[in-house]
């Protein structure tokens, strides 16, 4: 079975609402069929298909009593959710962020990307502004990112090599690569209000996108 039709199935099994109610009471500890119909109020034979669509699809086994040889336990597979997710994509090069004028939300990115992952990061613009963002190095300070404003912001031709993996933070930054990007982020730019407030909400943004999208990336 490929891995994606195999994914697919399992998403499926789960998706029943007694299938999942079984999962969730797994996820604390064993359970013999009898156990789970008690506590979900749910028909013995109706328990027994679910266990074993669970246990066809990998995602629970049955374990033998110790105690008593007739009677057995249900029990998560361990493996089964990490395996729901997909590979690690390779990354030949570094992470490169881009926005339009990697003033505030590449540099951003870069610095958070640093608490993230071993691969190394890099910031560019589509069109460079004259320097780093006040509000983004005010904000790197408030949360304790390296952000150092002399580095003047880079264009995008000057920085790229082939190899790099590069997100766009950035929608005019997306629309002009026209396909160049690996992914984009649809990030609003916080230096139109130039408030602390919104910074900080590029922040807390780019961190929950970095902390989800990191474990995905590994280094060839």
């Amino acid at each position: 079975m490929d891995d994606l039709r195999r994914r697919a199935e399992a998403f499926a099994a789960l998706g029943d609402p007694g299938r999942l109610r079984i999962v969730d009471l797994l996820a604390m500890g064993d359970m013999s069929s009898s156990e789970i119909a008690s506590v979900l109020g749910m028909k013995s034979n109706l328990v027994a298909f679910h266990a074993n669509v669970l246990e066809d699809r990998g995602i629970a086994r049955r374990v033998p009593s110790e105690s008593d040889g007739r009677r057995s336990y249900l029990q998560l597979v361990p493996e089964a959710f990490s395996d729901l997710t997909l590979a690690p994509r390779k990354v030949q090069g570094r992470v490169l962020f881009v926005c339009t004028a990697n003033s505030a939300r590449s540099q951003l990115a870069r610095a958070i990307w640093e608490a993230h992952s071993a691969i190394p990061a890099e910031s560019a613009g589509t069109n460079p502004g004259e320097r780093v963002h006040a509000g983004a190095v005010a904000a790197a300070v408030r949360h304790d990112l390296r952000l150092d404003d002399r580095v003047r912001p880079r264009s995008l031709s000057d920085v790229a090599r082939p190899g790099d993996f590069v997100i766009s933070v950035c929608d005019h930054a997306h629309e002009a690569l026209g396909g160049r990007d690996d992914v984009h982020w649809s990030i609003r730019d916080p230096a139109r209000t130039g408030s602390d407030e919104e910074f900080d909400r590029t922040v807390g943004e780019l961190r929950s996108r970095i902390a989800r999208v990191a474990p995905q990336l590994t280094a060839a």
